[in-house]
């Protein structure tokens, strides 16, 4: 009865490790874990420059952007990080200088999420961050945390001017 009795002591024991184990790497998964990844962006197009067509309330840039390249990530801890490249003035409107060119030295993100106010109705929450340099190809890196609602459904991820205006987002 004794070798039974500490036979399943040593059972329980393991269990419980295990058990204990997978739940703080739930947890850290958890707090790790990605809200959105994505491989594209697109610039900012005609009908969106401007307040007129504002995504979310966020208003495109006054004039037509294009972007070479971007992908990011934004985790559930509000952790983001994105890839720009080649984020510039549309080279196809020739009418505003200098197309193809980069005249903004500073981009920062800005993250829509659709979510509940305290009352439970539905609102859009639109965090930002700080500035990041850019150069005048329109390459950039940023990595920043921001202070997500919960929850944040849908969101969308902005590249925009220090003013706030968006230059590309999440889409194709």
């Amino acid at each position: 009865m004794k070798k039974y009795f500490i036979g399943m002591l040593a059972v329980a024991l393991v269990l419980s490790a295990f058990f204990m184990t997978g739940s703080a790497a739930s947890v850290a998964k958890a707090s790790e874990s990605k809200i959105t990844e994505f491989n594209s962006m697109v610039g900012v197009p005609r009908p969106f420059t401007g307040a007129t067509n504002a995504i979310r309330g966020v208003p495109g840039g006054g004039r037509p952007w294009v972007i070479k390249f971007a992908e990011g990530e934004l985790k559930a801890n509000g952790e983001l990080e994105i890839k720009v490249r080649g984020l510039v003035l549309d080279p196809n409107e020739p009418n505003f200088p200098p197309a193809g060119t980069n005249p903004i030295p500073n981009f920062k993100a800005i993250v829509s999420c659709l979510s509940k106010d305290a009352a439970g109705d539905p609102t859009t929450v639109n965090v930002s961050t700080g500035l990041f340099p850019a150069d005048a190809m329109g390459n950039a890196d940023i990595e920043a945390t921001v202070m997500l609602p919960s929850p944040c459904i849908a969101p969308i991820i902005f590249v925009a001017s220090p003013g706030g205006a968006w230059f590309a987002a999440t889409g194709n």
